[in-house]
């Protein structure tokens, strides 16, 4: 998890954004249980509510699920759910304003394949 926030954004999306993020880089697995709200509070220094938020968000997502007296953990499906999530957002923020600026440029999606080709194969800067 990060050790400070982003004051640019609500705290409680960076709460939910980190556990997002332990769950597809597989730091949480299905099933296992999420840092407890008192444990994030005492950590940053942060109002419980605050992280409460966030987490109500990844249950109201499917992501996390609530047992009762125990805590917050993992939903099955979480990591397949928020890797489709994101692959889909990476499509629209990212290859859909790239192929923007290419027509704008008039590079055609051929040329456009070439390139990502080249920067995979050539020279190490695209990782699978």
């Amino acid at each position: 998890m990060r050790i400070t926030f982003d004051d640019h954004r609500p705290i409680f999306l960076q709460i939910k954004e980190m556990i997002e993020d332990d769950i597809v880089n597989g730091e949480l697995k299905e099933g296992e249980q999420v840092p407890s709200t008192n444990q994030l509070v005492a950590h940053y220094k942060i109002n419980p509510a605050t992280v409460l938020k966030g987490f109500n968000q990844l249950v109201d997502a499917n992501i996390l699920y609530k047992k009762r007296g125990v805590g917050m953990f993992v939903a099955e499906g979480a990591y397949q759910k928020l890797r489709e999530n994101r692959k889909q957002s990476f499509k629209d923020e990212f290859v859909g304003r790239m192929l923007e600026e290419a027509q704008r440029l008039g590079i055609s999606a051929e040329e456009v394949k070439n390139m990502i080709d080249t920067m995979e194969g050539g020279n190490g800067n695209v990782s699978n």
